[in-house]
């Protein structure tokens, strides 16, 4: 899958992507999206009720 997605980026932007740069930058993504979950988990935000 990540060879696929590596071609298909390297395709529609017409560069060399590098793999191990991509792992680096979901892997990265990743470690952030679970930090601010387990914040809002923890700490009891309540999104739907701030934004209506």
């Amino acid at each position: 899958m990540m060879a696929a997605l590596v071609k298909t980026l390297s395709h529609v932007t017409g560069t060399d992507v590098d793999i191990d740069g991509l792992k680096i930058v979901m892997l990265i993504c990743g470690a952030g999206l679970c930090l601010s979950l387990l914040a809002g988990m923890t700490y009891g935000l309540n999104l739907a009720a701030d934004l209506f």
